[in-house]
């Protein structure tokens, strides 16, 4: 597991279920990947630039005409249904590329 800095977002229209593609930089050991992620009650303006954190070691995945590099995580948070997923990402001081530990 890695964190990565979101550098785009865009939507993802294909997607069976509601997902944005995002571009996340891991630093110069990994360099920049891509990932479908079903996150799409968080904005666009708030994802860009964000630290995520993801596992980067998974094979690639077809979804639709994309091709998912990494799995970005998130906790599932039961009580709020219309939310389900909260990002897990530091909340400072950490750099793209930085292993978890």
């Amino acid at each position: 597991m890695r964190i990565g800095r979101v550098t785009a977002v865009e939507e993802f229209p294909q997607a069976r279920k509601p997902a944005w593609k995002l571009t996340i930089d891991f630093g110069p050991e990994i360099g920049v990947k891509h990932s479908s992620a079903q996150i799409t009650h968080y904005d666009r303006d708030e994802l860009e630039g964000t630290l995520v954190t993801a596992v980067v070691n998974f094979p690639p995945r077809q979804i639709g005409p994309f091709m998912s590099e990494v799995l970005v995580l998130g906790a599932l948070d039961e009580s709020d249904p219309a939310h389900p997923v909260v990002l897990l990402r530091p909340d400072r001081g950490a750099e793209p590329g930085a292993r978890i530990g």
